[in-house]
């Protein structure tokens, strides 16, 4: 990035010209090559498939951005094999040298970040800051877990002699690799929740079969390319795209997957956990899934950090993070102007193409989420009140993309949109008498992702003490629920939100993809 400045989601709202000026040259040349065929990498060597699909970008559905083969589940059963062919000397070769490969690779990210960026925006439809931000963190994340692997030496540990008399008995214990990762990623943030696994997996010994959402195959082409051009020995990373009902379906089935990292719904999640619980024996699964975040402001508040903070996480990325806020508990005697302020601050955000440097709101990913949140918006104006937003955009330009407005609402405190997560840019607010019933209804949820709090430092201890979720934020305008950062925020969540209640970027992450085994031997 530019000298000087190091990108967080903390940070870039204020970033140097410099910045912009990188990401401008970007977009151009990532325009000139837009719509080209791009292949999956099996065992190192580029492959077709009899079927292929379209990637066009949600800002203009003209814009094709490239065409990708529809994996059969033999593709994926052959690239399965590869990673098992690699996977012993992969998984022999010394764990400093494999650290020096990862490395490698995050320089590579980070060198191309700028065009990779901009390709992540058209394709997700990020505004350029979300898509920096997710393009650094990936190469944050794969530095993270090298650094965790040395700072652990390989996570080999001498423990004491047997006390034997006449003999001597040595005794340790190491972490080892499984074997083949599968690592399946969702399109929000198809390049992060794809290459942070895949630096985890691989910099642990294990090889790797990873396929991305199909709407944002591109994110992972380009990821691939990363890797394969770092000197990854071949087979060791393996890249398949098509659907998730064929392609990631035979990838989670298949009996030579020893363990997988998985982000997406509630629902797929569970069922990827029980069929890697139910086998002849279990094996690890790593599944993030979603949240219903909630922001609880009392009448001690700052309102206007309260407003900036949720305003930011309900609507960055459309609505679209998993983090996202959509829910505000908000104590009655300033609800009205925390209602005021927040409609206001929804008001100005502009939505456009979010490459364009003024537009800070993008279109949604699909059509699917352009008619989900037409139904949420009809529904919450029959069973509530929008304050502000409610309809989608297609005046001009916008017409040509699944662009919507941001949306505030509220609604009585047993609709079901206060537990449904839609990933749309919706937040209701509502009334709460008292911190303690505001936690209550936090807590409440099957999901326990991410948390904000915003109050009086009397307040602090009470609420990180009582909430139920994987990541909390305290009086940050920054984002009231989202912007974690590998180094400075874990990210993972509790209950349905995931399934081992160990964090993205945390110490304790990267051990995951290791099992242990005890050795003693007698001299």
């Amino acid at each position: 990035m530019t000298t000087g400045f190091k990108l967080t989601y903390s940070t870039m709202f204020n970033p140097p010209e410099a910045l912009h000026a990188s990401f401008e040259a970007a977009l151009a040349r990532v325009k000139a090559s837009l719509g080209r065929d791009q292949p999956m990498w099996v065992g190192g060597r580029a492959r077709a498939a009899r079927e292929a699909f379209e990637v066009r970008s949600p800002i203009d559905r003209g814009w094709l951005l490239g065409r990708f083969p529809s994996a059969s589940t033999e593709d994926v059963a052959d690239a399965v094999a590869a990673a098992q062919a690699a996977f012993p000397d992969w998984s022999r070769m010394p764990w400093r040298e494999r650290v020096a490969l990862l490395r490698r690779a995050a320089r590579t990210i980070e060198e191309r970040v700028y065009d990779i960026s901009a390709a992540v925006a058209l394709e997700v439809g990020k505004n350029r800051m979300e898509s920096l931000g997710e393009v650094q963190e990936t190469a944050d994340l794969v530095y993270w877990y090298c650094d965790q692997m040395e700072a652990n030496d390989g996570y080999a540990k001498t423990l004491p002699d047997d006390p034997l008399e006449g003999f001597v008995s040595r005794n340790r214990t190491v972490l080892k690799p499984y074997g083949v990762w599968a690592v399946i990623a969702p399109f929000n943030f198809p390049f992060a929740l794809a290459g942070g696994p895949i630096g985890a997996a691989l910099v642990a010994g294990n090889t790797v079969v990873f396929k991305v959402a199909s709407d944002t195959s591109w994110s992972g082409a380009l990821l691939m390319d990363a890797f394969r051009d770092a000197g990854l020995p071949d087979g060791v990373l393996n890249y398949v795209t098509g659907s998730g009902a064929v392609a990631g379906n035979a990838l989670v089935r298949h009996p030579g997957v020893a363990g997988a990292t998985f982000t997406g719904s509630y629902e797929v999640g569970m069922d990827i956990y029980r069929t890697f619980a139910q086998g002849p024996w279990p094996r690890p699964c790593i599944a993030e899934m979603g949240g219903k975040n909630a922001a609880v402001v009392t009448r001690k508040a700052d309102l206007d950090r309260a407003a900036t903070g949720i305003v930011r996480s309900a609507f960055g990325l459309q609505g679209q993070k998993c983090s996202a806020c959509s829910r505000v508990y908000v104590e009655r005697q300033v609800a009205a102007a925390l209602r005021e302020k927040l409609a206001a601050l929804t008001r100005a955000i502009k939505v456009g193409d979010p490459s364009a440097r003024p537009n800070w709101m993008g279109p949604v990913i699909n059509a699917a989420a352009y008619a989900r949140y037409e139904k949420c918006v009809a529904n919450l104006r029959e069973h509530g009140e929008i304050l502000a937003g409610g309809e989608q955009l297609k005046a001009g330009a916008l017409a040509n993309g699944y662009f919507v407005a941001p949306t505030v609402g509220t609604a009585p405190l047993d609709y079901r949109l206060w537990r449904e997560e839609k990933f749309v840019p919706l937040v209701l607010v509502g009334e709460v008498d008292s911190m303690d019933e505001a936690l209550g209804l936090v807590n409440a949820s099957e999901y326990g992702l991410t948390a904000g709090f915003y109050g009086g430092t009397d307040e602090i201890e009470p609420f990180l003490a009582r909430v139920e979720a994987g990541v909390t934020y305290v009086n940050r305008p920054q984002g009231a629920t989202t912007g974690a950062w590998p180094g400075y925020q874990p990210f993972g969540g509790w209950k349905g939100s995931g399934t081992t209640g160990k964090a993205i970027g945390s110490f304790w992450y990267l051990p995951q993809y290791l099992r242990e085994q005890s050795q003693t031997i007698v001299e």
